[in-house]
C-alpha cells in the first residue's frame, strides 16, 4: 500500500525534464522582460553580441570550407585567428555605428549599415592575412571568407529582426488608431497608403467599405471590403474600430445618405473628412493628415460657414499684400500659403534680419515670378510705416508682428508695449490713411483675463484694434478685425522643440506644472483662422477657433513616447504663467456667434451716448462660463501624440532620429 502511494506521488510530481523546461522558460521570460523594460542595451553589450556572431560564423565557415578534420585538428589556431581579427571588424562597426542604435527599433537602414561594416571588416582582414606571414595566423580560403561573411551577416540581421519582432508583437504598446475607409477607388487606396507610409503611424486600416456592390467581399491591401449598410456598424464594433475616413471622391454620396450618418454618429463613430476648403483634384497626392474630424452638426443639411478658398484666391490674386512679422512662425507660413494665389506683390516686414533673409531666399527659389519686397524694420517706427504704406499701397494687410514670449515681456514690459500696442497703432493708422481694404490682426489667448505683461499688452492691442476699426468703419473704408488663437505647436517659443532637444541631449525634460493646460493648434489651423477672419469679418469682429487642449504633463509624456523617456524635472511656474488659458471671456461669450469650427465675437458698435440704447427685460452682463483650456475638449496622452504628429516639425525630427 505504501509503495502504491509513493508511486502515485511520483506520478503527480513533474519530471526532471519538465522542471528543467519550466526553469528555462521562466529564465527566458525574466530575461526578455528585463531587456524590454530597459531603454536600450549598453553599447558594449551589442558590440559583444556582434563579436560572438562573427566568431561563430568563422568556426562554421571553416568547417564548411576546410572540412571537419581540419577544424578539429587546428581548432584553437583558427579560434585565435578569428579573435585577433575582431578589432578590424570593430573598425567597420565604429565607422557605420552598427552598435549605437536600439535593436528593437531596427530598420532597413540599420541592416544596410551592418552589411557595409562587415564588408569593410572582411576586406581589412583579407589585407591583413595577405600581408602577414603564414606562421602568425591561419590562412582562410576565399571561399571560407565569403561563407563567413554571409553567415555573420545573416546572424546579425536575424538577431535584430527577432528582437524587433518580439518587441512589436509582445511588448510594444500599439498607439495606432484602427480605422475603416469609405471608398475603394483612387481616393480610398491613396488614404490607406498614406497611413502605411507614415512613420510613426497614427492609424492602421482594418477594412474598407463601399457603396459599390461589385467589389464587396474582395481584399485591398490585405483588408476586406465590406458593404456600406447597417451591418457595417456591428462589424466595426466587433473589430474595435471607432473611426471612419471618408474618401474625397465619395463625400457627396456620403452626405446624401443621412440615415446612415445618423446611425454612425449614434453609435459613436468618429467621422474624418476633408474640409471643402482643402479641395482635391483627384490627381495630386492625398494625405490622411488633410482629413479633419467633423461634428454631427457639420453633417446636417444646412448652410455651412467655412473657408471659401476660391473666394479668398480671387481676392488675393493680383493684389498687393503686406504682412508684418513675416519672418515669424505664423507670418512665414502665411507667406507660403498666400503665395499660392499669385498676388501682384508681397511686401514683407519684420525686425529680424536673418529670418527675413531666409524668407527672401524661399521666395526667390519657389516663387521667383512674384515681386517680393523684404523690409527689415520695426513697426514701432511710425514714420517708416507711413513711408512703406505710401510707397506700395497694399490692398490687404495681415498683422502678425508681436513680442510674444511671456518671461521676456515680464522683464522688458515697455518693449512689449512699444511693439504690441504702439506698433499696432502705427500700422493701423498708416493702413487707414492709405485706404487699405482689409486688415487682419493676430492676437493670443493670453489677452483674455491677462495677468502678465505680454497678455496685458496684447489685450491693449485688441482695444487699439477695436478703436481703429470704429474710426475706419465711420469713414466707410478699411475693415479691421482681429483673431485670437491658443498655443501654436512647434512655433518659436513652443515647449515641444525644447522637449525634443532635451531628450536628444539625454537630459530630463523640464516642465513647469504638470496640471497646467494649454490649447494645442498647428500652424495650418492658425492660418486657417486668419483666412476665415479675412473672408467673414465685419469691422471690429474678433474670431476664435475652437481648439483641443492638454495638460503640460500629458504633453511631456506624449513627446517622450515618440522620442524616448529621459525623465522629467518639475521646475515650477515661470514669471507670468497661468494655470489655464482663456480664448473667450464670459463677457465676450455673451455676444458670440457659433460658426462651426469658429466663434465670432461681434464688436460693441455703440457710441458713448448710452441713453440712446434701451434694453427690454433682464440685463445680462456675462455668460455662465468662459471658453478655456480647462473646459474645452481635453486630450489624453494618446490623443496628444496624434495631435503633435500633425506638425511638420515633429515629423521631420522623427525622421532625423530614425524613428
Amino acid at each position: 500500500m505504501s509503495q502504491q502511494n509513493n508511486q502515485n506521488e511520483i506520478n503527480k510530481t513533474p519530471s526532471n525534464g519538465m522542471l528543467h523546461k519550466m526553469k528555462v522558460s521562466l529564465f527566458v521570460n525574466r530575461l526578455t522582460n528585463w531587456y524590454f523594460s530597459k531603454n536600450a542595451l549598453p553599447y558594449w553589450c551589442i558590440l559583444a553580441l556582434d563579436s560572438l556572431a562573427i566568431l561563430f560564423a568563422g568556426i562554421v565557415a571553416t568547417y564548411i570550407a576546410e572540412g571537419g578534420d581540419t577544424l578539429a585538428n587546428h581548432f584553437w589556431g583558427y579560434f585565435f585567428t578569428f579573435v585577433c581579427t575582431l578589432p578590424l571588424f570593430m573598425v567597420g562597426m565604429r565607422i557605420f555605428h552598427t552598435y549605437s542604435g536600439i535593436m528593437r527599433y531596427s530598420s532597413f537602414v540599420d541592416l544596410i549599415r551592418i552589411s557595409a561594416a562587415l564588408v569593410l571588416g572582411y576586406l581589412l582582414n583579407c589585407l591583413l592575412l595577405w600581408i602577414l606571414p603564414g606562421d602568425y595566423l591561419y590562412k582562410i580560403s576565399l571561399e571560407g571568407i565569403i561563407v563567413m561573411l554571409f553567415i555573420s551577416m545573416c546572424e546579425m540581421w536575424t538577431m535584430r529582426i527577432l528582437v524587433k519582432y518580439m518587441y512589436d508583437s509582445t511588448f510594444a504598446v500599439d498607439i495606432r488608431t484602427p480605422v475603416f475607409i469609405l471608398g475603394v477607388r483612387q481616393g480610398g487606396i491613396a488614404l490607406a497608403k498614406s497611413m502605411r507610409n507614415d512613420h510613426p503611424s497614427q492609424y492602421v486600416v482594418k477594412g474598407f467599405t463601399t457603396i459599390e456592390e461589385d467589389v464587396v467581399g474582395r481584399y485591398l491591401l490585405g483588408c476586406e471590403v465590406y458593404p456600406y449598410d447597417e451591418k457595417l456598424i456591428s462589424i466595426m464594433h466587433s473589430m474595435n474600430v471607432k473611426t471612419l475616413f471618408i474618401s474625397p471622391l465619395v463625400t457627396d454620396q456620403f452626405l446624401e445618405m443621412l440615415d446612415m450618418i445618423d446611425k454612425l454618429t449614434a453609435a459613436g463613430i468618429k467621422i474624418m473628412m476633408m474640409p471643402k476648403a482643402q479641395w482635391w483634384d483627384g490627381k495630386s497626392n492625398i494625405r490622411h493628415q488633410m482629413m479633419r474630424e467633423v461634428d454631427i452638426e457639420d453633417l446636417l443639411p444646412r448652410d455651412k460657414i467655412e473657408v471659401d478658398m476660391d473666394a479668398i484666391g480671387k481676392l488675393l490674386s493680383g493684389r498687393t499684400i503686406l504682412i508684418t512679422g513675416a519672418a515669424g512662425s505664423i507670418g512665414s507660413e502665411m507667406v507660403k500659403q498666400i503665395s499660392v494665389y499669385h498676388p501682384a506683390r508681397l511686401v514683407l516686414v519684420d525686425a529680424a534680419e536673418t529670418p527675413m533673409h531666409d524668407v527672401r531666399l524661399f521666395m526667390s527659389k519657389n516663387y521667383a515670378d512674384i515681386p517680393c519686397q523684404t523690409i527689415v524694420t520695426s513697426i514701432t517706427n511710425a514714420t517708416r510705416m507711413e513711408h512703406i504704406f505710401s510707397a506700395y499701397h497694399p490692398d490687404y494687410v495681415f498683422h502678425a508682428a508681436a513680442l510674444k514670449q511671456v518671461p521676456s515681456c515680464e522683464f522688458f514690459p515697455m518693449e512689449a508695449v512699444r511693439t504690441n500696442v504702439i506698433g499696432t497703432d502705427n500700422m493701423l493708422h498708416a493702413a487707414i490713411e492709405c485706404g487699405v481694404k482689409r486688415v487682419v490682426c493676430l492676437s493670443t489667448d493670453k489677452a483674455a483675463y491677462p495677468i502678465n505683461a505680454m497678455g496685458i499688452s496684447k489685450a491693449m492691442m485688441e482695444h487699439v484694434i477695436y478703436a481703429n476699426a470704429r474710426v475706419a468703419a465711420e469713414r466707410g473704408g478699411t475693415v479691421i478685425c482681429c483673431t485670437r488663437y491658443g498655443n501654436v505647436m512647434c512655433s518659436r517659443g513652443s515647449v515641444i522643440p525644447l522637449f525634443i532637444d532635451q531628450i536628444k541631449a539625454g537630459k530630463p525634460i523640464t516642465i513647469t506644472d504638470p496640471n497646467m493646460t494649454r490649447f494645442l493648434m498647428n500652424l495650418d489651423e492658425a492660418v486657417d483662422l486668419v483666412k476665415f477672419a479675412f473672408e467673414h469679418a465685419n469691422p471690429g469682429d474678433l474670431f476664435i477657433q475652437k481648439a483641443d487642449a492638454s495638460t503640460i504633463g500629458d504633453l511631456a509624456k506624449a513627446v517622450q513616447q515618440l522620442f524616448g523617456d529621459t525623465g522629467t524635472n518639475i521646475i515650477g511656474t515661470r514669471h507670468g504663467e497661468k494655470l489655464y488659458e482663456t480664448l473667450m471671456t464670459r463677457e465676450e461669450r455673451l455676444r458670440s456667434e457659433d460658426m462651426g469650427n469658429y466663434y465670432r465675437v461681434a464688436a460693441d458698435s455703440r457710441d458713448l451716448n448710452y441713453d440712446k440704447f434701451v434694453v427690454n427685460g433682464e440685463v445680462h452682463t456675462m455668460a455662465d462660463e468662459a471658453y478655456t483650456s480647462h473646459n474645452t475638449k481635453r486630450l489624453d496622452v494618446e490623443g496628444t501624440v496624434k495631435k503633435i504628429l500633425t506638425t511638420d516639425y515633429v515629423q521631420e525630427e522623427l525622421k532625423k532620429s530614425g524613428k
